[in-house]
């Protein structure tokens, strides 16, 4: 190669023709300089084994070494990923995109793959725009200095690779976390961006889901009510979540549970509905579900939830009737029946996690 075309992008101009002109190099098996949040990287095609072969050669690597991805959506993961354990769910969602790369089982063959979704939006277009797999190791010769601004990562590259966006010094100047979920406990590589303690605090919080039908009821009593008893025994270690099957969002709660709440001390006037997602159910430790429709949604959903699903009152261990009826549409006295059922199970739930 006799030259490598430079373009000059940020934040602020990003070219649209620049960001097509790179992802087409990057299709069709060249290399392109570009940057992150974090450090300058060479960006090649996975899918291209002679596009692999340079970067191997370029970067003076051993080829027992092997290439972090990087994506531009979190649903992605799980096209390269397998066995995706709750933690990494739990460091993606508070974490991506950011500075954290995170070691999984490859999906493709029985060997481990990094990957990263980074907080750039030049590499996340780029990504995008390209339609294919994108490894993206620092711009530098193995054994030196991951490159933080443009003259560093063009030093001893320009000339080998096709392609380089200057967009000056990077937003961090430090490589990223590296983490190792394929071990338990998870082993952390390399500390990068996010501390070790950050890494260590977002794993150990345990994610309780409660699910209702249309979380403006029994989900809500559920959450506000585990978190008024965490709050009392001084607890930080629990995150609560409430959501419902049904499509409908954004509804408040009903004026029999506001006030029954109201009188456990608890304020829900700021309450919004949600449809329960994907995501929540793979981040969370536990999921506590009203009756046996929601359970079975839920696993129509995520199949591989089934080891952290019960049954409110079958996980609180109230071994009568396990279903907790949905008071919608019914009398006054039947909401503080519900309430009194969810009080007691919950009185139970808060001495099991």
């Amino acid at each position: 190669m006799t030259s490598t075309k430079i373009v000059k992008l940020d934040s602020l101009n990003i070219k649209v023709d620049y960001l097509k002109e790179a992802a087409v190099i990057l299709a069709d098996g060249g290399l392109v300089i570009m940057p992150t949040e974090t450090v300058y990287g060479i960006a090649a095609n996975m899918a291209d084994a002679g596009a692999i072969e340079r970067l191997y050669k370029i970067k003076q690597r051993p080829k027992d070494k092997p290439f972090s991805l990087l994506i531009d959506t979190k649903e992605k993961i799980e096209d390269f990923a397998q066995d995706i354990p709750v933690s990494a769910y739990k460091l993606m969602d508070k974490f991506w995109p950011g500075p954290l790369t995170l070691i999984l089982k490859s999906r493709n063959k029985d060997t481990t793959i990094g990957i990263r979704m980074p907080d750039d939006n030049i590499v996340l277009r780029i990504i995008a725009l390209s339609g294919v797999s994108v490894v993206c190791p620092s711009a530098n010769i193995s054994g030196k200095p991951a490159p933080t601004n443009f003259d560093q990562a063009i030093k001893d590259l320009n000339g080998l690779v096709n392609f380089a966006i200057d967009a000056g010094s990077t937003r961090l100047g430090i490589e990223s976390t590296v983490v190792d979920l394929t071990v338990e406990p998870m082993h952390i590589l390399r500390e990068g961006a996010i501390k070790k303690e950050d890494i260590e605090a977002a794993v150990k919080k345990k994610v309780i889901l409660f699910i209702c039908t249309g979380n403006s009821c029994r989900s809500v009593m559920a959450k506000t009510l585990l978190e008024k008893a965490l709050k009392e025994k001084n607890r930080e270690d629990v995150e609560v979540l409430s959501a419902g099957i049904m499509m409908l969002g954004g509804l408040t709660a009903t004026a029999e549970v506001e006030e029954l709440l109201a009188k456990e001390g608890i304020d829900v006037s700021a309450h919004r509905s949600q449809r329960v997602t994907q995501n929540m159910i793979k981040r969370s430790d536990i999921i506590l579900v009203m009756e046996k429709l929601h359970e079975k949604r839920i696993l129509q959903i995520v199949p591989k939830a089934k080891n952290r699903l019960f049954l409110l009152k079958e996980f609180a261990k109230i071994n009568n009737n396990v279903d907790i009826a949905d008071p919608i549409g019914r009398p006054y006295e039947f909401y503080a029946q519900t309430l009194g059922i969810i009080k007691e199970a919950i009185e139970r739930v808060i001495n099991l996690i």
